[in-house]
């Protein structure tokens, strides 16, 4: 089972670079200008749900078809029915607290207005991963949940080659979408110069009987640093080897920006 090849072929950096009981499949960081690779450690190639990594690709979609305006409209009511297994979700939200609390419902809410034949559009222009939005077998879910646990992957190289485009704007969408997507998805700027730009993802493997394997979660950190007029790229995955009460994504994400001097001061 290659999900567990990838945990013993990680091991040997894992431990030392990420909380207990997760191990780092992979760190890969890019020059966002050349796309060189700077770095590219563990099993980088092998590709599992994006999860709400795939909140980037939707922010830029929904800002060039116009269902998002700005920062902070449109706010959108919750509603009993919509997923709310985090009580953050149970409140109006708008497109920064989206991202903020990655609020699956109000994504669900983005590729709906898109409709199924737009959607797959922009995910075919974007060449973002298998490109596979048909959802669970027999479920026809793919517009709401194709990149959670479902038909869409993609890999931490595949990653990379995606955010390449969103830097340097090569993607089929307008110049207002990069600007709103950049400014949502701002992170923070470490102590040594690097603003960072991401977004988490927390997702799970998939049983042969269709459930979700919660002990082994996958947890994403993917996006990327400018500093002095540079820009890197990068993605960080790792992989639970029991059930933890914190979400993967953000062990990822924290683990990663402990390490950014380190991991971004690269020539």
């Amino acid at each position: 089972m290659f999900i567990r090849a990838i945990i013993l072929l990680s091991a040997a950096v894992a431990f030392s670079l990420c909380p207990a009981h997760a191990g780092i499949v992979c760190t890969a960081v890019a020059d966002g200008a050349s796309g060189k690779l700077l770095k590219q450690e563990g099993v980088c190639d092998q590709r599992v749900t994006p999860a709400s990594t795939f909140k980037i690709a939707i922010s830029l979609m929904g800002y060039d078809s116009g269902f998002l305006k700005d920062e902070h409209l449109p706010a959108l009511p919750f509603h009993e029915g919509y997923p709310a297994w985090n009580p953050a979700w149970r409140a109006t939200t708008d497109p920064t607290s989206w991202i903020k609390n990655s609020v699956v419902w109000f994504s669900q809410q983005i590729t709906q207005s898109l409709g199924e034949e737009r959607f797959q559009r922009y995910v075919a222009a974007f060449h973002y991963g298998n490109q596979d939005v048909a959802g669970d077998p027999g479920k026809h879910n793919g517009l709401t949940a194709a990149w959670l646990s479902s038909s869409l992957k993609i890999s931490p190289l595949e990653q990379l080659a995606f955010l390449e485009k969103v830097v340097r704007r090569q993607l089929p969408v307008s110049a207002r979408a990069y600007e709103m997507t950049g400014r949502i998805t701002a992170v923070s700027v470490r102590p040594n110069g690097w603003e960072i730009h991401g977004k988490t993802g927390t997702g799970s493997p998939i049983n042969a009987d269709g459930s979700e394997d919660s002990d082994h979660a996958f947890g994403w950190f993917v996006g990327w640093a400018v500093k002095g007029g540079r820009t890197l790229v990068f993605a960080r995955l790792i992989q639970d080897d029991r059930q933890e009460s914190v979400g993967a994504g953000l062990r990822a994400r924290d683990a990663f920006l402990a390490a950014a001097p380190s991991v971004l001061d690269i020539e």
